[in-house]
């Protein structure tokens, strides 16, 4: 009687929790249509897809969704929250919720594990020296303005992220950022050692006390210094300072560089020769897309290089499919892989080659080497070339 007890009362109070989420309380109009479940890229893999997991909560059984270790294949895509009818905050407030209950529980894969352990140590998830965060910008011909450093106000308070300022890959987009600041003669800095991971992933795995802590020191950092706003090239970090951090009172104007450049599109247009006659798709990111609406910008980039074809895949815009890497996906590759044997970005990559693209375009970090690692698996995709718009303009500069 007594487990009976606890059992029901873990589900009452997980239940009742959701209510604290924006919106929250739209759970009780939930109509078990499914469309959420059956939108889940990972849903046929889950023993608790959204939809399931709402209907066990009413039947007061909900506890053995900490025996199982299926919701992490959740990759909080937000394809449950864009087609639920009674737009019950499934990603941001269910799916989070149950992977705070799995980590409180110890029921977590190891490579998460050390990702979260990582960004508590260090600041960000790769385990890579703080003070190294700016050692990408040693090999450019122009110098990049640290703030503590600079000492002065600038107009645009660049936040390079995670991804960006250590993976090999992503460097190279974000040296093409740069050089685009420097030709566009963009007064800029970025904070270096003194920035920390934006956290949204870590929240959305279920670290709710991390992400405030990394919040916080960002908050900190942000507070020295004099800047008109913040520009990021991480959809990620975009949504989290944009939608997470006012709520705890670090409140600051950012965009993502797609929306800023497209302000500049003109200014670009006369610098642009073109990169020779191309047909190009483009992936629209999960927290671009989906989660923060913006289609167009980054459309209207590739649309001012001269000569080339935009082609669009089966999956566009608020249906595009995720790359993956989201909510924690980016550090459970191998569980996914145990789990399914198939990964998410194979199956955009199969998009692209059949729309017959030439260049796959990208405007997120996580999204070139999981795409290019997909090109030299997925049958046909061995031509398509993965470039993030920054790298497609810049050379179309050349």
């Amino acid at each position: 009687m007594a487990d009976t007890a606890t059992k029901a009362g873990f589900t009452t109070e997980f239940y009742e929790s959701l209510f604290e989420v924006a919106d929250g309380e739209n759970i009780k109009t939930c109509l078990q249509c499914a469309d959420c479940s059956g939108v889940c890229p990972f849903g046929y893999l889950m023993d608790f897809p959204p939809g399931r997991m709402i209907a066990w909560m009413r039947a007061g059984i909900l506890d053995e969704m900490l025996d199982t270790d299926s919701v992490w294949m959740c990759v909080s895509c937000y394809a449950c929250t864009e087609v639920c009818p009674k737009n019950i905050p499934l990603t941001p407030g269910l799916m989070t919720r149950a992977k705070e209950e799995l980590l409180l529980a110890g029921n977590i894969p190891a490579e998460l594990q050390n990702a979260l352990e990582f960004s508590q140590r260090y600041g960000n998830p790769l385990g890579e020296s703080p003070r190294k965060r700016a050692a990408w910008a040693e090999d450019l011909d122009f110098d990049i303005p640290i703030m503590r450093k600079a000492k002065r106000p600038v107009d645009v308070l660049w936040f390079v992220g995670d991804y960006a300022s250590y993976h090999p890959r992503v460097q190279e987009t974000t040296k093409a950022f740069a050089k685009l600041l420097n030709k566009l003669g963009i007064d800029f800095g970025i904070l270096g050692p003194e920035e920390n991971s934006d956290g949204d992933s870590q929240r959305l795995a279920g670290e709710r006390g991390l992400f405030e802590m990394l919040a916080e020191k960002n908050g900190k950092a942000f507070g020295k210094y004099e800047f008109g706003e913040i520009i990021t090239t991480d959809p990620h970090a975009y949504n989290a300072i944009k939608n997470e951090y006012p709520k705890l009172g670090v409140e600051y104007p950012v965009r993502h560089y797609a929306e800023f450049l497209a302000e500049h599109i003109e200014e670009l247009k006369p610098l642009l020769k073109g990169v020779g006659e191309k047909k190009i798709t483009y992936h629209d990111p999960c927290y671009l897309g989906r989660a923060n609406g913006i289609y167009d910008a980054p459309r209207a980039l590739l649309e001012a290089i001269p000569d080339v074809e935009i082609v669009e895949m089966a999956h566009t815009k608020s249906t595009s499919l995720c790359c993956g890497g989201g909510g924690g996906g980016m550090w459970l590759d191998g569980f996914q892989w145990e789990k399914g044997e198939v990964r998410l970005s194979d199956w955009r990559v199969k998009e692209a080659v059949t729309a017959e693209a030439e260049v796959l375009a990208v405007a997120c970090p996580y999204e070139p080497p999981r795409f290019e690692d997909s090109t030299k698996t997925v049958a046909g995709a061995e031509g398509i070339v993965v470039r993030d718009i920054l790298e497609l303009l810049i050379e179309a500069m050349k």
